[in-house]
């Protein structure tokens, strides 16, 4: 709310704030394209509901995983297109009704419904336990920032709505990371399999799907949270500018022939 007043404050002071061009938020286009590119080639595979094309290898014993994935990947698409537009500066500033109607979407329409079946498909995972605490993990702090997020709107709290909000579509995005670190690890350690693995497989495999399921949302949830903090300090040094601004202004007085007629009238009217 600070954050909220100080620009309060600075708008009455300098007038209207002029709002930084398309071209001043080079990373609204990038990521919107990385968002379409990554969908158009997730989702095919799983449009004819046949788990023979699942990417993701279902646990013996338990073939419902398969539905449980469809409902994560479904809710999630859903999640990963709103989330989009509520950090996009644009579509929030001059779209606010829609900005609303699209939050209360990706939360109870995406993250929530999205997050619960993720769980299931986690702790199910045929990858390891490394990838198990990860996933439970993920999901954990995936709900609780969603939610804290909402009721911080709710609340009026936007400043802090804002930051929580961006820590969830961080977390929400985090799958796109994820699928860059598997092929990495895999080029790196494939060399190791005889020495640091002794030949096995399976160890090469749980360490791969381990280490880009941890470093998929770990490193960008880091990065967000480094960015959030510069971005508080930058916001907090401005308000005290601002603050200074203020003090330091002088005050208006009457003009010295208000004060003389001011002081005539008082001795006339003193007995």
């Amino acid at each position: 709310m600070g954050d909220e007043m100080a620009a309060d404050v600075n708008t009455r002071n300098t007038g209207p704030r002029a709002h930084p061009g398309w071209w001043r938020r080079p990373w609204v286009l990038p990521l919107g394209a990385l968002i379409a590119a990554f969908l158009a080639f997730s989702i095919p595979p799983y449009l004819g509901l046949d788990p023979a094309r699942s990417r993701v290898p279902q646990p013996a014993g338990f073939p419902e995983q398969y539905y449980f994935l469809i409902a994560h990947i479904a809710f999630g698409t859903v999640a990963i297109v709103t989330g989009f537009l509520q950090v996009w500066p644009w579509f929030r500033r001059t779209h606010r009704r829609w900005h609303r109607m699209a939050g209360r979407v990706y939360v109870l329409g995406g993250v929530v419904p999205a997050g619960l079946a993720g769980l299931v498909v986690g702790v199910t995972s045929v990858f390891g336990p490394l990838s198990q605490v990860s996933a439970v993990l993920l999901v954990t702090l995936w709900l609780t920032t969603t939610i804290l997020g909402y009721r911080r709107a709710r609340q009026r709290r936007f400043a802090e709505h804002r930051e929580w909000m961006i820590r969830s579509y961080a977390l929400t995005a985090s799958t796109i990371t994820n699928r860059g670190w598997a092929p990495l690890a895999a080029v790196l350690l494939e060399p190791k399999i005889d020495t640091l693995f002794g030949g096995s497989e399976i160890a090469f495999m749980f360490t791969v799907a381990g280490l880009s399921s941890w470093l998929g949302w770990v490193l960008p949830l880091v990065v967000v949270e480094a960015w959030l903090i510069r971005d508080r300090n930058k916001r907090r040094v401005s308000a005290g500018r601002v603050g200074a601004g203020e003090r330091g202004r002088p005050t208006a007085t009457a003009p010295p022939s208000d004060r003389a007629r001011g002081g005539a009238a008082t001795t006339a009217l003193r007995p």
